[in-house]
């Protein structure tokens, strides 16, 4: 019944704008962070989000960079069919943007152009004293235990760590998108990251839908919900 009534609501919008968090990714095999299984209970000398700071990043970098090359390089991870279905959208006009939390760059793989990511993304590791910029593939296949450019300077992925803050950039546009939306689908998320999750609230559309395996504080908030994964509710419409 649900599926239908995501099926109906789909179909009569034009502007749809997708929210989307770790959630996303797991059927890709990429890990969430707080779930049983995800980075947040498995075990390192450091709590993930201490080796997700940039104090972490500037005082220990071999001890970072071994987590990051571990954990958050999955470069064998496919488009699963939630990243899918939303390539589908947007080239038949129907999706306006993807505003995502995730940093694997799947939705550009699946094909989606207009992707905002709030917290970056692997595929971009740049020299912090020249500007040059690596591929992930350079990062995973660095020997050097901090990985350094040419000129002598440290590379950093262009993710936002713990203690920084989101692009201007990105933002503006993501709420850009969010505020035109006529349908608006968050999904693979807890809602407890903030700033964003709080740009849901620049939402002025008709229909909040909600695809989560489990319950979040929006919950009661949604025209929708559904708890379930995100990539055999979108498959099935």
């Amino acid at each position: 019944m649900a599926y239908e009534e995501l099926k109906a609501l789909v179909g009569s919008s034009e502007r749809i704008v997708f929210f989307g968090g770790a959630g996303v990714s797991t059927e890709s095999g990429i890990p969430d962070f707080r779930s049983v299984d995800g980075l947040y209970h498995q075990k390192y000398d450091y709590p993930p989000e201490t080796i997700l700071s940039h104090t972490f990043f500037v005082q220990k970098p071999e001890e970072f960079f071994k987590f990051y090359r571990d954990k958050l390089l999955p470069l064998d991870a496919k488009p699963n069919k939630a990243h899918l279905k939303l390539a589908e959208w947007e080239k038949e006009g129907k999706l306006i943007g993807v505003v995502t939390q995730n940093i694997d760059g799947l939705h550009q793989a699946a094909g989606s152009k207009k992707v905002f990511e709030l917290h970056g993304s692997v595929h971009r590791n740049y020299c912090m004293n020249c500007g040059r910029f690596f591929s992930a593939e350079f990062m995973k296949n660095s020997r050097d235990p901090v990985p350094h450019c040419d000129c002598g300077g440290r590379i950093k992925p262009d993710v936002v760590l713990y203690e920084e803050g989101l692009d201007d950039a990105v933002v503006s546009g993501a709420i850009h998108v969010i505020s035109k939306a006529d349908l608006m689908i968050v999904a693979g998320t807890s809602l407890t990251v903030y700033p964003a999750a709080g740009l849901i609230r620049y939402f002025r559309g008709k229909h909040l839908v909600l695809i989560n395996r489990d319950a979040t504080p929006m919950d009661s908030q949604c025209d929708l919900v559904i708890h379930d994964k995100v990539g055999e509710v979108l498959s099935a419409l």
